[in-house]
């Protein structure tokens, strides 16, 4: 149970990762670097690669000179390609009936910002405004940009990120 664990209590200590973050033995460093001004990006497509019959996917992120490949999952895969393509589903999927629920509440995706990686995690915010009031929402990178394709809302990532990407892509 999570109240067994024989853990101090950091909940205000932003600096150590919770007991869930995959990593072991000495901290990681975040592998931002000091910039931390946001960069627009598009979304250049969505790929696959097999390594020793394995298939992993990816979204390409560029800003036109750099690039910035997330792998991702089959799922949120197929999430981003068919609005990228301009395909529906005979059925809402899981996106789409989020984007449902915005709408109807009066919330509107402003902006996606990709602004941390940690231990070779991507981490996202959704920017969301309804009237007056703008909420920031944390999700993953995936989800983030499935909803941004649904929007046609821009997306950003930290000047630092996008740095720490090798020159080999």
């Amino acid at each position: 149970m999570v109240d067994d664990r024989n853990e101090p209590d950091d909940s205000d200590n932003f600096e150590i990762p919770p007991s869930f973050f995959p990593f072991e033995g000495q901290m990681p460093n975040r592998e931002m670097g000091a910039s931390k001004e946001w960069i627009e990006v598009q979304i250049e497509g969505v790929f696959q690669a097999e390594n020793d019959g394995s298939t992993s996917r990816f979204v390409l992120l560029s800003d036109g000179e750099r690039k910035l490949p997330i792998i991702i999952g089959p799922f949120e895969a197929t999430a981003i390609i068919l609005p990228l393509e301009g395909q529906r589903p005979d059925r809402p999927m899981t996106h789409d009936l989020i984007k449902n629920l915005l709408d109807k509440l009066g919330g509107h995706l402003e902006r996606v910002v990709i602004d941390d990686l940690w231990n070779g995690i991507y981490y996202a915010k959704l920017h969301i405004k309804r009237g007056k009031e703008e909420l920031e929402l944390d999700v993953r990178p995936s989800d983030a940009l499935a909803l941004a394709v649904r929007y046609s809302a821009p997306v950003f990532v930290i000047e630092g990120i996008l740095e720490s990407t090798p020159e080999s892509l």
